[in-house]
């Protein structure tokens, strides 16, 4: 399953505003769960379940969320840029792991309430000198928490740092490797407050 810019998710922000007759920005008010899923080039490895790659089952898994929870949840896409999502597609930008960046880019919905949870495989990388000390820098500007999902191989590089970066915003983590049950362990990621 490969993204669709054009395609609406069941559930996504642009399906149910389209079903409900409002704008996106009306529909957005709604949104209580702000989902920031890494769309770099590591997400293309096949060593997820049924040999699809991360990205292929992520979509899936992103899906089902979606319909479970429609019109609650945000989805920012983010590799080397973060793109917002609203048809709840995130689309494989490739690149590189610029959570700096994403975490920047989604604090303008850090409002009362609002949840975040960062889906990576990665290590955050950027153009400072200490890439992980940047994203870290920018999750503490958060007033809400910020949970993470490391998605990558067991033992990978990224596990540790999403561990911290959780921890340090009063987050949860979790694992889930290779992207294989990604919908349950963001449901009870979000039955836990």
């Amino acid at each position: 399953m490969e993204a669709n810019s054009t395609a609406l998710v069941p559930g996504s922000l642009s399906a149910v505003a389209k079903r409900e007759g409002q704008s996106l920005a009306e529909t957005f008010l709604g949104v209580d769960v702000m989902i920031l899923i890494d769309v770099s080039a590591s997400m293309e490895q096949r060593d997820s379940r049924d040999g699809m790659s991360r990205y292929q089952v992520a979509l899936a898994e992103l899906g089902k969320i979606q319909r479970s929870m429609p019109g609650r949840l945000g989805i920012v896409a983010f590799s080397t840029h973060p793109v917002f999502c609203p048809g709840g597609a995130p689309p494989m930008l490739a690149g590189e792991t610029d959570l700096a960046k994403a975490l920047d880019f989604a604090k303008v919905a850090d409002v009362a309430g609002m949840r975040f949870i960062v889906i990576s495989d990665g290590e955050p990388v950027s153009h400072s000198s200490d890439p992980a000390g940047s994203a870290l820098k920018a999750a503490r500007r958060f007033a809400g928490k910020i949970d993470c999902v490391y998605v990558g191989p067991p033992g990978g590089a990224g596990e540790q740092f999403l561990r911290q970066l959780a921890a340090n915003s009063g987050g949860a983590f979790a694992r889930d490797y290779q992207v294989r049950e990604l919908a349950g362990i963001v449901t009870l990621l979000l039955e836990n407050k």
